[in-house]
C-alpha cells in the first residue's frame, strides 16, 4: 500500500481579493497584460478609484504609458481568443506590433500615480532560480498586507496552461515532469498569488490574462518552469514586481537583497510612450 503524502497551499495576502477581481474582468484588452495585472492589484489593495475614476487597467496603461499595436496581431494572442480592443480611455497607438505594450518602468509610476503613494512597486530582475523564486514567494507571504508579485515572463518556458490532475498530482510527488508543451510564445505578465508545495516540487498558481488558459484564466505552474520564464534567456529581458504597502516595503527591500535578488528596472522589448513624442 503507498503512503500517503502531505501537500501545503500558501496564498499570497489579498490573493483571494485579487481572483474575484481577475474572474469579473477577463479578458484583457489588446497589448494591455501589463495594466490588466496591475489594475488587479490597485483594487485588490482597496483602490478602487482615482480622482473619481475606475483604477480598471485603460487607467493604469494611460498612467505606465502603454502604446497599443495599431491593428492588433492575432499571432500574439493564445489559440481561440478573439482579442478586445474596446479601450474605455484614449491610447497611443504604434505601427510596429512588436514593440507594443507596457514597459515595466510604467508600471511603477503608474502604481505611485493611482496608489498617491500607499503602495510600492518594487522591481526585481533575478537571478531567477527555484530558490530566489521562493524566498521571494516566502517574503511576500509573510506581510500582513495585502501583496501581488506581478510577473514579466517568456511564455513558451511554462507547461501548458491544462495539465491534468494527474500530471500536477506526479510532477508534486515525484518531481519535474515533462508537461503538457506551451500554449503560446510572447513577453508576457501574469500574476502570482499561491502555491502548492509536495515532497518532490512545487507548483505555483498563475492568474493569467485571458480565459481560455487553465481554469478561467487560472494555471499551475512547476517553480522550475516558473523561474525559466522569469529568466526570459531567449528574449528581451523579464521580472518580477512586488506590489505591497508602502509600510511593508522597508521590509522587503531588505529580505530581498538578503536573499541576493537585485533590484532594478529591465527593458522588456516594449517602446516608452515618451520616443513617440
Amino acid at each position: 500500500m503507498s503512503q500517503s503524502a502531505r501537500l501545503e497551499i500558501t496564498l499570497l495576502p489579498g490573493a483571494r481579493e485579487l481572483l474575484g477581481l481577475h474572474a469579473r474582468d477577463l479578458p484583457q484588452r489588446d497589448d494591455l497584460c501589463g495594466a490588466f495585472c496591475t489594475s488587479l492589484a490597485l483594487r485588490a489593495a482597496g483602490l478602487r478609484e482615482h480622482n473619481g475614476e475606475p483604477v480598471d487597467q485603460d487607467a493604469v496603461a494611460l498612467a505606465a504609458g502603454t502604446v497599443v499595436s495599431r491593428t492588433g496581431d492575432p499571432a500574439s494572442l493564445p489559440q481561440g481568443e478573439p482579442g478586445r480592443r474596446d479601450y474605455r480611455l484614449s491610447l497611443p497607438f504604434i505601427d510596429e506590433d512588436k514593440q507594443s505594450g507596457t514597459p515595466a518602468a510604467g508600471l511603477l509610476e503608474a502604481v505611485e500615480q493611482l496608489s498617491d503613494g500607499r503602495l510600492v512597486a518594487i522591481p526585481i530582475t533575478g537571478p531567477w532560480t527555484t530558490g530566489t523564486l521562493a524566498g521571494l514567494f516566502d517574503l511576500a507571504a509573510s506581510v500582513e498586507r495585502p501583496v501581488t508579485l506581478v510577473a514579466n515572463i517568456a511564455t513558451h518556458h511554462l507547461w501548458g496552461s491544462h495539465a491534468g490532475l494527474g500530471e500536477l498530482l506526479s510532477y508534486l510527488l515525484e518531481g519535474e515532469q515533462p508537461g503538457p508543451p506551451p500554449d503560446w510564445r510572447v513577453g508576457h505578465f501574469v500574476c502570482v498569488l499561491g502555491r502548492v508545495d509536495g515532497p518532490r516540487g512545487s507548483l505555483y498558481a498563475v492568474a493569467d490574462t485571458y480565459p481560455s488558459l487553465g481554469t478561467a484564466g487560472v494555471h499551475m505552474q512547476p517553480q522550475e518552469r516558473l523561474a525559466a520564464a522569469l529568466a526570459r534567456r531567449d528574449m528581451p529581458e523579464g521580472g518580477m514586481i512586488a506590489i505591497v504597502a508602502t509600510e511593508d516595503a522597508p521590509l522587503v527591500h531588505s529580505r530581498a537583497d538578503a536573499l541576493g535578488l537585485l533590484e532594478g528596472i529591465w527593458d522588456n522589448g516594449t517602446v516608452a510612450q515618451q520616443t513617440l513624442r
